[in-house]
C-alpha cells in the first residue's frame, strides 16, 4: 500500500505566502439551495423579517428614526464589543464620541476602540460601501478604517504557541496561518482566491435571497478568516450592511444585541458550521448544509426577535408616556423649565418641529422661546443640524434607561 499523500505546500512567488493549494470548493455550500429541504422554512423567516422591519419603520415619524439611528450605532458597538470580551459602559462610549477620554489607560483603549467602531458604522450607514457589503474591496476598507483609528497597542496579536507578537496591518489580508479553536482556516496564500469566490457568490440578490445570504456570508467570512485580527467585527458590520441593503430602510434595531444576548448559541452555531458533511442527506458540499441552515435559522429568528423588541419599546403611546414622565420628573427637580413639556410632546408627535413654531406653541415672546430651546439643546435632549434647522429629539445613552428600558443592561 502506498503511503498517504500529503497536499503539496506551495509558496506564492509574488508575496511569499504559504499556500496549501486548497480548492475553493472546500467552503461549499455557500448558500442554502433552492431545492434544499431547509429552504422553505428559511424563506418564510426571511419574508417575515422583511415585513416586521418595514412595519417598525413605518410606525415611527422620520425625525424619530433619524435620531434613533445614532443610538443604535452605539448599541451595535456596545454589544459587538461585548462579544469580543470588551465590556465598556455606554456612557464611556458617549464620552469618547465627545473626545472625553478616561485617565485610565485600559478604559481609554476601549473608548478609542468603540469610537472607531461607531465611526466605521456611520460611514457605512451613509453609503460608504459603493461596491456592496460583500465586495473584497469593501471588507478590506471596513477593516482599514477601523484599524487606522485604533491605538498601536490594539493592533498587536500574540501567537499562543510561541509568544511572538505580530502587528496587524489595517486592511491587509493575513499573511500567516492561524487556528481558531478547532478550526484551521485556509492557508494565507489561498485567502485571495477564497475571497474572490466569496464576493462572486454573495452579490446581486433580490430581497429574500439577500436576507438569507446575510447569515451564510457571516459564517463563511469567519470560516475564511481573511484578516489576522478583527474578523468578528468585520463580519457583523458586513451583515448589518447586507440587511440594510436588503431591507432598504434606516436601521433602528441591532442584530449584535441579539447575538450578544445569545452569545453561547451564536458561537456554537458558528463552530458547527465548520464541520464536514454528516451524511448523504446533508447537502452535496464538503461542509454541512444542515449546520449552515441551523445557523441561518438562528440568525433570522434573532433578527426578528430584535425587531419585535424595538417595536414594543417604540410603541408611540408608551414611548410618549415614558419620555413625558421623565420630563415631568426633571421639571420637578428643577433641571428643566416647566414649558419644556410642551415642546417635548410636540416633537414626539411630529418627529421634528421648526424653530419658528416654538414661540407659537409656548404662547410667549421669541426671546423666552429661545431660552427654553437653548436649555433643551444644551442638555442634549434636542438636536438640530444648524441654528435654523428643525428641532429633533436626541436619543442619548444618558437617558436610555428611562426612555428605552432594556436597550442596554443595567450596570
Amino acid at each position: 500500500m502506498e503511503p498517504d499523500k500529503k497536499p503539496a505546500i506551495k509558496v506564492d512567488t509574488e508575496f511569499g505566502l504559504e499556500d496549501r493549494g486548497e480548492t475553493i470548493k472546500l467552503m461549499e455550500p455557500l448558500l442554502i439551495g433552492e431545492i434544499s429541504r431547509h429552504r422553505g422554512e428559511l424563506t418564510d423567516l426571511a419574508v417575515e423579517l422583511a415585513q416586521r422591519a418595514a412595519g417598525l419603520y413605518r410606525g415611527l415619524p422620520e425625525g424619530i428614526t433619524e435620531s434613533l439611528s445614532g443610538l443604535v450605532r452605539a448599541m451595535n458597538c456596545y454589544y459587538s464589543n461585548l462579544i469580543e470580551g470588551h465590556d465598556i459602559h455606554l456612557t464611556d462610549i458617549e464620552r469618547a464620541l465627545g473626545d472625553d477620554y478616561s485617565a485610565d489607560t485600559e478604559k481609554r483603549k476601549l473608548q478609542l476602540e468603540a469610537k472607531a467602531h461607531i465611526s466605521v458604522q456611520e460611514w457605512i450607514d451613509r453609503g460608504g460601501l459603493k461596491c456592496g457589503a460583500t465586495a473584497v474591496a469593501s471588507l478590506r476598507e471596513i477593516h482599514r478604517r477601523f484599524g487606522e483609528l485604533l491605538p498601536e497597542e490594539l493592533l498587536r496579536v500574540e501567537n499562543p504557541d510561541t509568544g511572538e507578537i505580530v502587528s496587524v496591518v489595517p486592511g491587509e489580508l493575513r499573511g500567516r496561518g492561524v487556528r481558531v479553536g478547532r478550526h484551521v482556516p485556509v492557508s494565507p496564500g489561498a485567502v485571495p482566491r477564497f475571497m474572490e469566490r466569496f464576493e462572486s457568490v454573495y452579490r446581486g440578490f433580490g430581497k429574500t435571497n439577500a436576507i438569507l445570504a446575510s447569515a451564510a456570508a457571516h459564517q463563511r467570512l469567519l470560516w475564511i478568516h481573511p484578516f489576522l485580527e478583527g474578523n468578528g467585527r468585520v463580519a457583523r458590520l458586513m451583515s448589518d450592511a447586507m440587511l440594510s441593503e436588503a431591507l432598504g430602510a434606516v436601521r433602528i434595531w441591532s442584530i449584535s444585541r441579539g447575538l450578544a444576548r445569545n452569545e453561547e448559541s451564536y458561537k456554537n452555531h458558528l463552530m458547527a458550521c465548520d464541520m464536514g458533511r454528516r451524511n448523504d442527506l446533508d447537502g452535496r458540499g464538503p461542509l454541512s448544509e444542515e449546520a449552515l441552515a441551523k445557523f441561518t435559522h438562528f440568525f433570522l429568528t434573532t433578527c426578528i426577535d430584535q425587531v419585535d423588541f424595538m417595536e414594543r419599546l417604540m410603541m408611540p403611546d408608551r414611548l410618549l408616556n415614558r419620555i413625558l414622565l421623565w420630563t415631568e420628573e426633571e421639571i420637578l427637580a428643577g433641571e428643566l423649565p416647566p414649558q419644556s413639556r410642551i415642546i417635548m410632546r410636540e416633537v414626539l408627535y411630529r418627529g421634528e418641529i421648526p424653530r419658528g413654531e416654538v414661540t407659537r406653541l409656548l404662547g410667549s415672546s421669541p426671546r423666552h422661546a429661545r431660552r427654553i430651546t437653548s436649555v433643551l439643546l444644551k442638555r442634549g435632549i434636542l438636536v438640530s443640524r444648524s441654528t435654523r434647522a428643525p428641532l429633533r429629539l436626541a436619543f442619548l445613552a444618558e437617558f436610555a434607561s428611562h426612555w428605552l428600558p432594556g436597550l442596554f443592561p443595567e450596570k
